[in-house]
């Protein structure tokens, strides 16, 4: 889809959040919900009694941004299906091996998840609802994500072709 078309697209999504629910869109809080419907299905005493996933009942999955992460992993599924863009492959650079490659992900989605919950939200939550509300802490945030990366590209850049 055109980038910019997408753009516009999700700036209306995120107006209607806001309009029809009163609130902004993120992901790490629907990611967070579904592990603790996890892990109630094998200790459901010890969700109960936690500080942190005690506290959404007994029923965390009945919360707005479950249903817009199953959305978005339908909706990017049906996408690459209707675009016959599904061909499953393991992206390296040529240093890198397999099991490195599947172990730094591993790694760094679950640092990255972690860190979204320390910080009460993840990147998609501070650009879009933050952004959106102008939010002083979010501007600063999303120039030094962009700083971060581009200074850490230069670390990383033999990895990849």
């Amino acid at each position: 889809m055109n980038p910019y078309l997408a753009g516009v697209l999700l700036g209306l999504v995120l107006l209607a959040s806001f309009l029809t629910l009163g609130v902004g869109l993120g992901a790490s809080a629907g990611i967070a919900r579904a592990g603790a419907f996890a892990q109630s299905c094998l200790m459901p005493q010890h969700v109960a009694d936690s500080a942190y996933f005690g506290a959404w009942g007994k029923d965390p999955l009945r919360y707005y941004l479950v249903f817009m992460f199953v959305g978005t992993l339908l909706g990017g599924l049906v996408s690459a299906i209707l675009g016959r863009r599904v061909e499953p492959q393991l992206e390296r650079g040529p240093t890198a091996s397999r099991s490195r490659r599947i172990v730094m992900a591993l790694g760094g989605g679950i640092l990255a998840g972690f860190a979204s919950r320390v910080a009460s939200g993840c990147t998609s939550g501070q650009a879009l609802t933050g952004g959106a509300l102008l939010a002083t802490g979010s501007l600063l945030f999303l120039g030094s994500m962009f700083v971060s990366g581009y200074a850490m590209a230069w670390f990383v850049r033999r990895q990849w072709q």
